[in-house]
């Protein structure tokens, strides 16, 4: 029997059993583990009668272990009995009571999930202005499809922007070669800006043959602590120089990089493509500003625990892309001056509010009773089945319910993200400020592309991990 206490702002403390049996059988799972790590005159290790070792090495030698072991199995059982959405790991665990022949009773401080006070979600008006189809975008991506397919061809003349070089070269800082500063046959895309500023600039102009001493000045904020700011000398050799040669936008470039015969029949399929997708960014974009103004219409009280989870799973992502880059988290931080405290906290207010989000998302859902929308499900699984290379029978044949739960799970959060669409007033925002208009030019332009749009059904998947982790 489980009962509980409310001791602090989504916090109580549950009171509950661990029974006589289960406790003896800890008990049991306890000694065979460590009976190996005790020796008693007398006995082979690992062979000693639990008896003995108790009355050699005292009654409670095994209680520690079998409390650990125990105290899961009646922990969750008091979960599931008092039907409680914990969100922390507990704490301040107390034993209460143990009597011989009676359950032993105990205490312990968890989080719950917090109440979402909703704001108003149907009715409300959302600032949006759709981003209109520009023909430009097609010329773009063919623009970028053509430098893609581009070639190199070796010339006989100096080299300019947009060519590639083929060099050697030796790079020190004070007479001193320098880790990473040697290298043979390096290929550089003049005008790409890959290499240290004022490199590129001087490499303009040589011809294959040709050697020059370049000084260049490392960055004061560049990555390597030891190099930042320092005068570095490069000896330099071009084996080659290439020019850039981009293909026609004609029939043949087509046929080379879709499968239409014609140029004409290639971009108009381009332009179908970019449409759609333009709309569909526009619908995601709308969905995002309708999410966003609920969300701040709503209140709740996001216990601190959650937020950890947050940054631990958003810490955890970020490792795997490092990761996928070649790159280590620490290694980042030495990269950017940071250390794990600060990017930590610099995490926080974004996983606050991601936290926020699916409770608010997933208290409106259970409010309005939305349900997963068959044909969501369904191309959930086909989309599923193609990335396993099964049929769509094949895949709902081997389905585990696990999956099967998360994909409804999803599915029910588009059908949400439409219902709330389906539920504002779209308005055209307001004409910006001339020190706001400066601002969002300036943010443009400064290399940063946009933040990630995100859907319901991602915002669920995060915030799970925030949640119940008991």
């Amino acid at each position: 029997m489980a009962t509980i206490k409310e001791i602090g702002k989504n916090k109580i403390q549950i009171k509950f059993e661990i029974p006589e049996s289960l406790f003896k059988t800890a008990s049991d799972q306890a000694y065979n583990k460590n009976k190996g790590k005790f020796v008693v005159p007398g006995f082979r290790k690992g062979h000693v009668p639990r008896t003995v070792l108790e009355n050699y090495y005292g009654e409670g030698v095994f209680f520690e272990d079998t409390f650990n072991i125990a105290f899961p199995d009646a922990y969750s059982a008091a979960i599931k009995e008092q039907n409680l959405f914990v969100v922390s790991r507990p704490e301040n665990v107390n034993l209460v009571s143990m009597e011989k022949g009676e359950p032993i009773v105990v205490t312990a401080d968890v989080f719950v999930k917090p109440e979402v006070q909703l704001g108003e979600y149907k009715g409300m008006e959302v600032e949006y202005a759709p981003v209109a189809f520009s023909e430009k975008a097609v010329e773009e991506d063919i623009r970028a499809t053509r430098e893609r397919n581009a070639r190199y061809e070796d010339v006989k003349r100096p080299a300019a922007d947009g060519d590639r070089v083929i060099l050697d070269y030796t790079g020190s800082v004070d007479g001193k070669a320098f880790e990473g500063g040697t290298a043979e046959a390096q290929t550089l895309n003049l005008g790409s800006g890959t290499f240290i500023p004022g490199f590129e600039k001087q490499v303009v102009g040589l011809s294959a043959g040709e050697s020059k001493r370049l000084d260049v000045t490392f960055p004061e904020d560049y990555h390597e602590k030891n190099l930042a700011g320092k005068l570095a000398v490069f000896n330099v050799k071009i084996t080659s120089v290439k020019e850039k040669l981009l293909p026609e936008p004609d029939d043949e470039f087509a046929q080379d990089v879709s499968e239409f015969d014609t140029f004409d029949e290639y971009k108009k399929d381009l332009t179908e493509k970019l449409r759609q997708k333009n709309e569909e960014q526009n619908n995601m974009r709308l969905e995002s500003a309708v999410i966003e103004a609920v969300v701040k219409a709503s209140a709740v009280d996001i216990p601190e625990p959650m937020i950890d989870s947050q940054v631990e799973s958003q810490l955890q992502e970020m490792t795997y892309n490092l990761a996928y880059q070649g790159v280590t988290l620490d290694k980042y931080l030495e990269y950017v001056g940071s250390t794990m405290d600060e990017l930590k906290k610099q995490l926080r207010p974004g996983a606050s509010q991601r936290v926020k989000t699916q409770l608010v998302l997933e208290a409106v859902k259970e409010k309005e009773n939305i349900q997963p929308a068959a044909e969501d499900v369904e191309k959930m699984m086909a989309e599923f089945a193609e990335m396993q290379k099964k049929t769509i029978e094949e895949y709902k044949a081997a389905i585990d319910p696990e999956e099967k739960d998360y994909i409804e799970n999803r599915a029910a959060y588009q059908a949400l993200g439409r219902f709330l669409v389906s539920q504002a007033k779209t308005i055209a925002p307001k004409p910006a400020e001339p020190a706001q208009a400066q601002e969002a030019a300036t943010e443009a332009t400064a290399g940063e592309g946009p933040a990630k749009e995100e859907t319901p059904a991602e915002a669920s998947e995060e915030a799970e991990n925030a949640g119940q982790e008991a």
